[in-house]
This record gives C-alpha cells, structure tokens and sequence, in this order.
C-alpha cells in the first residue's frame, strides 16, 4: 500500500536494500526507426509499477517534472520521442504518433525489457499531455494490458474533425495554429498535418472510446484557461460521454491554468500521484 507519510515532490527516494534510482537512456524500434527514450528508474529491488508519459505537438513540453516526481513515488517513468520530433528519424503525422506510442507501450510490457529494468508488466499505466492525452486514450483503448490512462489538456481529434466538416472556414485557423509549431519535426506540414485529422474523422473520436475504456481507471484533466483544447470542447463532451456510457473508474478535474499548466505543475503532480497510487497500488 502506499506509505503516506512520503511526499515525492519533496522526498528523494532512497532504499536500504537494492539498487539506487537511476536515469537510463533507451530506445525502442518502430518501423525500423529508432526512437529515443528517458526512463526514470525508482531505487529499490522492484518490480517497479511504470508509467509511460506522452507529450503533445510538438512537445515543447516534455512533462520531464512529472517523470522525476513518479519515480520519487515509486514508479518507473519513462519519456520518449515520436517519430519525425526531436532529432528522431522518420516523419511526423498524427498516425505515427499513435503506432509509436502502442510500440512503446507493448515493449514495456515485454518480458525482457520488464525484468531488465525492475518492472512488473501488469501494472503500466499512459499518461499524456494534450495530442499525448489523445495518443494516451487511444492506446489504452486497443491495449486492455494497459492499467491505468490519463489525459491532461487533452486534444480530441474526432470532436475537432467534426467541427470542421460543420465549419469549413474553421481549416484554415489551425493551419495557421499548427504552422507555428514545425520547427522540431520533420516531414510534414499544417496543412498535410489538419487533412490527416480530418480524413479520420469519427475513428478519432475519443467519446467513442468509452467502451473499451469501461474496465479501466480514467483520469481526464481539463484546464480552465486553455486556448488550445478549451474544456467546452475537448474535456466537458467527453467527461459527460464517459458518465454516460458509464466508466465507472473515471476521475475529473479542470485545473484553472493554461495548456502547458504552468502554474499548476505540482497540483498536477499531486493528482497524478494519488490516481496512481488509488489504482496501481504500488509500494514505497
């Protein structure tokens, strides 16, 4: 059970038995390309529950503080880049976000790569930041090895596709948007970036995850100051789709902070903590 006393945002995790934390760089193949990863290793003799941390377009945040703050909890943590981002070879598109993030997400889970590095396979959880919060849902949607998801500030593709096929006009506001963001990736463009999303449509949509999500732990954390996925759009329709249906785990917030929650970092890591430690049981 969770030792209480223990803040991991204060606390540095040191055990009396068994290897120090340590902070190992990894990768991990996906269609041949190597992407680069940060696993953030607990001390301790594990098998250690691990979290998998997803961060949006492009990824100016990396969501590095939650990876440290996870692994002083007890979790292994690990960050890593997608596709095309970053320095990472191969090109950018939403659907390499979503193939990368499934690949990563199964290789941690891998026998070898568990035992490697102190893991306990059954106990993984996702968790991502904006387009990461879609990728997060997404991949624990089609993975039910998955324990836990999470999605902060997250973007909902589907809901967006579906405003653009009723407003038309609205194309080429986040083709302007997303043209601002180019600079860390590679192979791609807004235009190529927003015909992607629309071409998916309604297979994006995140509400309609709510069955294959009926088993799980949800956590979805909205922010109140958001332009960038406000609450009325991405967070509110698909809290009030996963009551309905219903999700019986799920969890809601919306923090009153902006998209990258400057101000609420260690709110965010608080809540992510206790949703965890409610749901992976791990011990410190």
């Amino acid at each position: 059970m969770p030792y209480p006393l223990l803040d991991p945002l204060l606390t540095d995790s040191v055990s009396a038995e068994g290897p120090p934390a340590r902070t190992v760089p990894v990768t991990f193949d996906s269609d041949g390309v190597p992407l680069l990863g940060v696993l953030h290793l607990p001390a301790g003799p594990g098998p250690h529950p691990a979290v998998l941390l997803l961060h949006g377009f492009p990824g100016n945040e990396r969501n590095f503080d939650l990876a440290h703050a996870l692994r002083r909890a007890g979790y292994a943590a690990l960050v890593f880049h997608y596709r095309g981002s970053w320095g990472v070879g191969g090109t950018w598109s939403w659907g390499h976000v979503l193939e990368d993030s499934a690949r990563v997400a199964a290789a941690l889970r891998r026998p070898e790569i568990a035992a490697a590095n102190r893991l306990d396979p059954d106990r993984l959880a996702v968790i991502g930041h904006s387009s990461g919060g879609f990728a997060a849902l997404m991949t624990a949607a089609a993975a039910p090895g998955i324990g836990a998801v999470g999605s902060v500030a997250g973007f909902d593709f589907g809901a967006v596709a579906a405003a653009l096929r009723r407003e038309p006009a609205l194309r080429e506001s986040y083709v302007a948007d997303w043209a601002g963001e180019l600079l860390p990736l590679t192979g791609t463009g807004a235009a190529a970036l927003v015909a992607e999303m629309v071409a998916a449509g309604d297979d994006w949509s995140l509400a309609r995850l709510a069955p294959r999500l009926a088993d799980r732990p949800v956590l979805l954390i909205g922010t109140g100051l958001d332009t960038v996925t406000p609450p009325a759009t991405h967070h509110v329709p698909l809290v009030d789709a996963y009551r309905a249906h219903p999700v019986p785990r799920l969890e809601h917030d919306i923090f009153p902070t902006d998209h990258a929650l400057a101000d609420h970092r260690v709110a965010l890591a608080r809540r992510l903590t206790a949703f965890l430690d409610r749901h992976l049981a791990t011990v410190r």
